[in-house]
């Protein structure tokens, strides 16, 4: 099969590197990453040949449009947008998300952002509303609280003068305390064993997905395979616990159902079922909740820890960002309605999710024989978007694609793109990440706080090393010289 599939390509003028008996090319993908990863790279944001090795030899060797070979299954490398833009707005109706071959990946998350079809359809109805402009308002004290007691707890360390700081688990603490409270009420120190426990299963899912799947091996007592189980269980069972108590909190009247992201799902959901709609089981609204913690706190963690790192590198730009936030809100903690005229603000985070988007690669599958272009694709092929390719590539950004210049967005995402679609960091069309507007908020909040308390740059000891656990990660910390302002 493998070879038959070469010859289809390779008659439409795609071509690849070989395919090796079992394992595909992944045997070179994991050693180029492991290559990658075993020392920091030069402080710049050119950070493709790390993060995405294999892919950009391959274009340097087979043109952007290549065929490779996860185990026994091709995928396309796809980076021409209006291609993309086919895919990801699903035309035709005939674009899936990629299935996880071994079942144990399931473990971490199943959820809206791995359902198809109708399932899909009832869960993102029932979820839509907790992300309204509406709730994000009222939920924006919380995220408001949260930062303060950051910003004190930074205050603390930087108390007597300028010193280094890694910022980077502080951060997490931030992002995790803001979805505990905001998403179940909670704060962080009650949700640090869920948290504790997906960031684990995170790392043994990546593991997973650079190895290739016997078809039974998850049966087998291995430590991985008994480890991911136990997580599994655990974090269902404290989940769980948050759920009941939830409910028996609404029937006695202690609770209004509608404070926070859990109050807001059951809420919907029960509305679902007294409209007779197909509302979610229990099961449904665990891996909702897991969902919710994962998600809500890796992409807002990411994304001002680049915002973070960037600004130091550029002091310029962290300057005009605090002259900005000081314009807006003076020496006032930030509201919800003045978020909206940070600017500059925007341009930066925009620029930030070009350079380090909180997923490097979308992966899709076209449910039968497919025409893109000049381009035939069939049934259950894998096209690779690789969103950090695009977001770098010279032909769709110009000369300077690897550098940070926030002037870029001076005029939105579509000027800056030119009405290509060149620019998907939470995805696009139907699937488009709900909760985008979560973190974006969330973000510009954290950030106007930092800005408004402290100045920083980068340490001595910094080493740039972005790599992926999921999302985009720094690898050894991000450590900066803070300074209260």
């Amino acid at each position: 099969m493998p070879m038959k599939m070469t010859k289809y390509f390779k008659d439409q003028g795609i071509n690849g590197p070989p395919y090796k008996l079992f394992y595909g090319n992944l045997e070179e993908i994991v050693s180029l990453m492991i290559k990658a990863r075993s020392k920091p790279m030069e402080l710049s944001h050119r950070t493709v040949p790390r993060l995405l090795s294999f892919e950009n030899q391959a274009i340097k060797n087979y043109g952007k449009m290549f065929v490779s070979w996860i185990g026994p299954t091709p995928r396309v490398n796809i980076m021409d947008p209006d291609m993309i833009r086919d895919i990801l707005s699903n035309k035709f109706g005939h674009f899936s998300k990629v299935k996880r071959s071994n079942p144990l990946g399931n473990l971490l998350n199943l959820g809206l952002v791995a359902y198809e079809g109708e399932k899909w359809v009832k869960h993102r109805r029932i979820i839509n509303p907790a992300f309204h402009q509406e709730k994000l308002k009222r939920m924006s004290p919380t995220f408001c609280a949260c930062t303060s007691d950051f910003v004190s707890n930074l205050e603390k360390i930087v108390s007597k003068g300028p010193c280094e700081v890694d910022v980077w688990p502080h951060i997490q603490h931030l992002t995790s305390d803001i979805i505990s409270r905001a998403a179940f009420g909670t704060t962080y120190e009650e949700g640090r064993r869920i948290f504790e426990l997906q960031t684990e299963m995170a790392e043994l899912t990546m593991q997973l997905a650079r190895s290739i799947y016997i078809p039974g091996f998850r049966f087998f007592p291995t430590k991985r395979n008994t480890r991911m189980k136990e997580i599994y269980r655990e974090v269902r069972r404290l989940v769980r616990d948050k759920i009941n108590q939830r409910e028996k909190a609404m029937k006695i009247g202690e609770v209004m159902t509608n404070d926070d992201l859990l109050g807001l799902l059951m809420e919907s959901n029960m509305k679902e079922i007294k409209d007779n709609k197909l509302a979610m089981n229990i099961d449904e609204v665990i891996e909702e909740c897991k969902l919710f913690y994962i998600a809500g706190q890796e992409t807002t963690s990411t994304l001002l820890v680049w915002t973070m790192i960037s600004l130091s590198m550029h002091p310029e730009w962290q300057q005009k960002a605090r002259e900005e936030v000081s314009h807006v809100f003076g020496n006032k903690k930030p509201d919800f309605d003045g978020l909206s005229n940070l600017k500059i603000v925007t341009m930066i985070f925009n620029e930030v999710l070009r350079l380090y988007p909180p997923v490097g690669l979308l992966t899709r599958v076209p449910c039968k024989t497919m025409k893109l272009g000049d381009v035939y694709l069939p049934p259950d092929v894998e096209l690779g978007l690789p969103v950090l390719l695009i977001h770098h590539d010279r032909d769709l950004w110009g000369d300077d694609a690897d550098e940070f210049n926030p002037e870029r967005f001076s005029e939105g995402i579509s000027k800056a793109t030119k009405g290509r679609l060149a620019y998907f960091p939470f995805s696009t069309g139907p699937r488009i990440c709900v909760g985008y507007g979560f973190a974006l908020v969330e973000a510009k909040m954290a950030l106007a706080m930092i800005l408004q308390n402290f100045a920083f740059e980068l340490s001595p000891t910094y080493a740039h090393a972005p790599y992926t656990i999921i999302t985009i990660q720094p690898q050894h910390g991000a450590q900066l010289i803070l300074r209260k302002v």
